[in-house]
């Protein structure tokens, strides 16, 4: 047998040594760069005209189609679930949940126990949670789903053959229910979100219940994901029944997964802020906008629109690094004349866009690098000035409880918040 000296083991453990850290360098370098897009194209329109003549095209820029014939109706805050368990428990053939967020309370027993029950009684429910968001359940729930028959699936596990896609979160949130009923919105599944929005323990949020053609596409949506994470195609009418007009609405949805190029939803809304004339309102918890988007909402109000941003102070947002980061760009904006509200009373999580008191837009889509370019994200424009009014009175009423900030006031804030904003915005691209 071939003895080494003990200079030579030396020689080979630092060997192996280097050769682990450049396994480790290489393998950084990976998952870094998987997560790169590459130098951007501007994004830049040439006159794209008034807001309903440009409605085509966004809805052919952002893979969609328009359908006719839908009833919506808009739930706030804790209604979304007096709604949602309504309907989970008048359903007959199929339940299909997608959501970013399952954490601890009361509501999560009861939406549990209420899949659970229609599962044993025969319909079929599909429940796809983000492995991250979801890491707050309670694995009794999650088995309990399972046990009566519930299929459930987390979304993009870690799983050390596919560690490169951890950054990718499934961050929609969607119900479909017989093919017939839709959700669309904000809210996750925990205990913030029930309740009136009347402390910072419980959020203010948007979901919107909607019926008609539209939910062909929330289907649609959901499916990409489950077909993903699980390998199984729902297909047939009893998923995808013949589409039958609840009202006179006219939608079209917008969803996005990590492709490398612009995606939909970020098509979506620097669209929107393009084709505003008049005035343009923006509820986002998370607002950091990139080059492209600032270009756009500075020459928004350059052209006259009455821009109005509506965010969550910092000191009732639930990640205040992210608020922080967002601060970085608020003198340029407030500079410009855009005005800027924080919402103090809790966390203002809905994600609404309103444009001309014509169009709306609801989903799940931050303001920001993450939902444009990292996340699955679903938004859905809606062509009706019913609901703009009604997404408009509630807009008027969330203003009770802002703070407007001012161009003077805030150039001349403290040294630490100057400080605090630049450190947080350099990792806005992770935000």
């Amino acid at each position: 047998m071939k003895k080494y000296s003990e200079k030579t083991k030396i020689e080979l453990s630092r060997i192996e040594f280097w050769g682990m850290v450049l396994l480790i360098v290489m393998l950084g370098i990976l998952l870094w760069s998987n997560t790169r897009q590459g130098e951007e194209p501007k994004l830049a329109v040439a006159q794209p005209g008034e807001l309903l003549q440009l409605i085509p095209s966004i809805v052919g820029l952002t893979q969609s189609s328009v359908e006719n014939g839908n009833s919506v109706t808009v739930l706030e805050n804790g209604a979304f679930f007096h709604s949602l368990l309504a309907d989970i428990a008048k359903a007959q053939h199929t339940i299909h949940v997608e959501s970013y967020v399952w954490w601890k309370g009361e509501i999560c027993e009861r939406v549990a126990a209420a899949l659970a029950a229609k599962a044993r009684s025969g319909v079929e429910v599909r429940v796809l949670l983000d492995a991250s968001g979801s890491s707050r359940m309670d694995d009794k729930l999650f088995e309990s789903m399972k046990a009566a028959g519930c299929h459930v699936a987390k979304f993009h596990p870690v799983r050390l053959g596919k560690l490169g896609r951890l950054n990718n979160r499934d961050h929609r949130k969607i119900t479909v229910i017989d093919g017939r009923i839709g959700y669309i919105g904000g809210h996750g599944f925990a205990e913030e979100w029930t309740g009136n929005a009347q402390d910072k323990k419980h959020f203010r949020d948007t979901f919107l219940r909607t019926e008609g053609p539209i939910v062909n596409r929330l289907q649609g949506a959901f499916c990409e994901n489950w077909i993903e994470e699980t390998g199984e195609i729902p297909a047939g009418e009893k998923y995808y029944p013949k589409p039958q007009n609840a009202g006179n609405i006219p939608m079209h949805l917008a969803y996005s997964s990590p492709k490398g190029s612009v995606s939909s939803v970020q098509l979506l809304y620097y669209l929107a802020i393009v084709a505003a004339k008049h005035e343009l309102l923006i509820q986002n918890p998370y607002f950091l906008p990139d080059n492209d988007a600032l270009d756009a909402l500075i020459a928004a109000k350059k052209r006259g629109v009455d821009v109005q941003i509506m965010l969550p102070a910092a000191t009732v947002n639930d990640s205040p690094l992210v608020q922080h980061a967002s601060h970085h760009h608020f003198g340029t904006l407030l500079k410009h004349g855009i005005r800027i509200f924080e919402y103090q009373k809790t966390l203002l999580h809905q994600k609404i866009m309103i444009v001309d008191g014509t169009w709306s837009c609801v989903g799940s889509t931050n303001f920001d690098d993450r939902s444009f370019k990292l996340n699955d994200e679903i938004s859905v424009g809606i062509v009706d000035r019913g609901i703009a009014a009604q997404l408009r009175q509630a807009w008027d009423a969330d203003m009770k409880f802002c703070q407007e900030r001012k161009f003077e006031e805030w150039k001349n804030r403290g040294l630490w918040h100057k400080l605090r904003d630049g450190l947080a915005y350099s990792t806005n691209s992770q935000l």
